[in-house]
């Protein structure tokens, strides 16, 4: 499988200043937001597709694809309350850096990181499962709408 890891290669996680943490927090949240998009997207795709395909061979496929995006956006949705929060700790170590146990805060920092990490794996399955399977059911009906 795909290495999806987020940090400089090194022990950066565990040497870097408090700001370039910052920086690189800053930029999991950014992406985190843009996933975000990408699955209201791939949302409005299989709503606006649901209602028009839905028969007995599709609803099975339809109901999993739909459980897959809900626990997708469940999952995004928690890991960007979770990097707010990071930052905030992040600015107030930027403040003071006695603030919190230092080894224990870049645990944290680096068990996020793989949080993420694994997040976009399931998220890049969910997004071509979407489209495979919407693919399939869209050329199911041009077939039957064709002459």
């Amino acid at each position: 499988m795909e290495n999806f890891s987020l940090r400089p290669k090194g022990n950066f996680t565990w040497t870097a200043e408090y700001r370039e943490l910052y920086i690189l927090t800053e930029h999991w949240q950014s992406d985190l937001k843009f996933y975000k998009e990408d699955l209201n997207f791939l949302y409005h795709l299989v709503d606006k597709y649901f209602i028009s395909l839905i028969n007995k061979e599709n609803l099975g496929e339809m109901r999993i694809l739909s459980s897959g995006l809900s626990e997708t956006n469940i999952n995004c949705e928690r890991l960007l309350e979770k990097t707010s929060k990071h930052l905030t700790h992040l600015t107030e170590l930027i403040d003071d850096p006695f603030k919190y146990d230092s080894h224990k805060f870049r645990s944290e920092h680096e068990e996020l990181e793989n949080e993420i990490s694994s997040f976009i794996k399931k998220f890049r399955k969910i997004k071509q499962e979407t489209f495979a399977d919407m693919e399939q059911v869209i050329q199911k009906e041009v077939k039957k709408l064709t002459p």
